[in-house]
């Protein structure tokens, strides 16, 4: 068979488009398509899961914010934010008996535990003015229990 030199490249474009067409798809491609259907359908019952608990973890008052404390310290701090709501650290320290320092590792501790637990942090810093208090510490009101 015999084709003009102009037609060649659009000629082996239309035999490699018809033969790939007219190959099946090998086993190892149905399999992974099988596999990554199951991967969404799992992903899809996790969100829906998520979502779930969420509602559930969110519900007002629900948290006893002392259960991420460790010792006195600890409860102490928890004690002194849920009574005036918001405090800076060297409050704080003053209130504990300990130096700034130690309340702030607390105070980021008692933070990051409580995210992983809860999805949303207890308590919050606020670097501006709020309520009268700047660059203070403030306990998620809508977490703690009444």
């Amino acid at each position: 068979m015999r084709v003009p030199e102009g037609d060649r490249s659009s000629f082996i474009r239309e035999a490699i488009l018809e033969r790939l067409a007219n190959t099946p798809k090998p086993d190892k491609l149905l399999e992974l398509e099988g596999r990554m259907s199951k991967i969404e359908e799992g992903f899809a019952e996790i969100k829906k899961y998520l979502a779930d608990l969420e509602l559930l973890t969110y519900q007002h008052g629900k948290v006893n914010p002392h259960a991420f404390c460790i010792d006195e310290i600890d409860h102490k701090i928890v004690d002194y934010l849920l009574h005036y709501k918001g405090a800076t650290t060297p409050e704080m320290a003053d209130y504990t008996k300990t130096n700034r320092w130690l309340v702030l590792n607390r105070l980021r501790k008692i933070q990051r535990n409580s995210k992983k637990q809860l999805g949303k942090p207890l308590i919050d810093y606020c670097g501006g003015e709020r309520s009268g208090k700047k660059k203070a510490w403030w306990i998620n009101e809508e977490l703690v229990e009444e």
